[in-house]
């Protein structure tokens, strides 16, 4: 089981469209999601969390190193580059397409 969490400045707002947007993203690309599972939560409260997830995807600024790769979420809010980004979060966790 892969684990992402999202982060946005509240946990609730940008990080809940951003989780839903990678979600069928993912699930598009071919992407067994019960292979993959999602929280979401705020950046403050990112850094205690980081250790049990592998991957985190942010809809703000975070440049700090919080021991797993951070992405940023933007594109999932803009829709500009979200293709790559979501072919990212395949690449980082090794995720197999059932495609």
């Amino acid at each position: 089981m892969k684990k992402i969490i999202v982060a946005c400045g509240s946990g609730i707002a940008t990080s809940t469209v951003a989780r839903n947007a990678l979600e069928e993203k993912l699930k598009a690309k071919g992407i067994d999601m019960t292979q993959v599972s999602m929280d979401q939560t705020s950046i403050p409260q990112l850094r205690s969390k980081a250790d049990q997830f592998d991957l985190a995807v942010t809809t703000g600024k975070f440049t700090e190193d919080i021991g797993v790769p951070v992405l940023n979420g933007l594109p999932f809010l803009t829709g500009v580059g979200e293709d790559e980004l979501v072919q990212k979060v395949i690449d980082v966790l090794g995720l197999e397409s059932r495609k």
